[in-house]
């Protein structure tokens, strides 16, 4: 199979929503991220669990759209699961460029849940922050070696710069707060 992706800007994204096709639509964010605000219709499969035989599944069951829209906060992860999918599925994969902060500032209908859990982003420098504190409060009241702690998450940061993946993203992604299920779940669409 040979798969094609590319991004979409958000207001072209709108205007395909707008058409009488109903669009294949992915949202990679966490099951806790969509509970607090989604966008009507789409299927959400977190990063973390998306493969090309689930994303196949949906696109055989949509009636085989000719693209699938991949959507995450600001497209990091998007563009993280159309590589992924990369070669393993017959549908041309397209990353909403700018995620949903680009679709809330271009106008899109985005729905705001009951989700009270802060998103992967932030979940990310809260814990990021609070190790290199802890680190250093550690390394001078107790012992010089926690200093390690805090060299070890900056560390950690740079790499998640530079190779555009951050592992602590997704090892709380798998944080029982940060899930629902393992099937995916698609968000309800308004008047349903």
């Amino acid at each position: 199979m040979t798969t094609v992706s590319k991004d979409i800007s958000a207001q072209s994204f709108i205007k395909v929503c707008q058409s009488d096709q109903a669009p294949l639509i992915i949202d990679v964010r966490t099951p806790a991220e969509v509970a607090q605000e989604f966008l009507p219709g789409c299927v959400n499969l977190p990063l973390h669990e998306v493969t090309a035989e689930k994303v196949q599944q949906l696109v055989a069951d949509s009636s085989g759209p000719a693209e699938v829209y991949i959507l995450c906060a600001s497209s990091q992860r998007a563009k993280m699961a159309a590589k992924q999918l990369a070669g393993g599925v017959s549908a041309k994969l397209c990353v909403i460029d700018g995620g949903m902060q680009a679709l809330k500032q271009a106008g899109a209908d985005i729905k705001k849940g009951e989700g009270k859990v802060i998103s992967l982003e932030r979940q990310v420098r809260i814990a990021a922050g609070t190790l290199v504190v802890t680190g250093v409060v550690l390394g001078s009241l107790v012992h010089s070696g926690f200093y390690a702690l805090s060299a070890f998450v900056g560390a950690g940061l740079i790499f998640a710069g530079i190779t555009n993946t951050c592992g602590m993203g997704l090892l709380l992604a798998r944080m029982p707060w940060n899930r629902r299920g393992t099937e995916p779940n698609i968000c309800p669409i308004e008047g349903n």
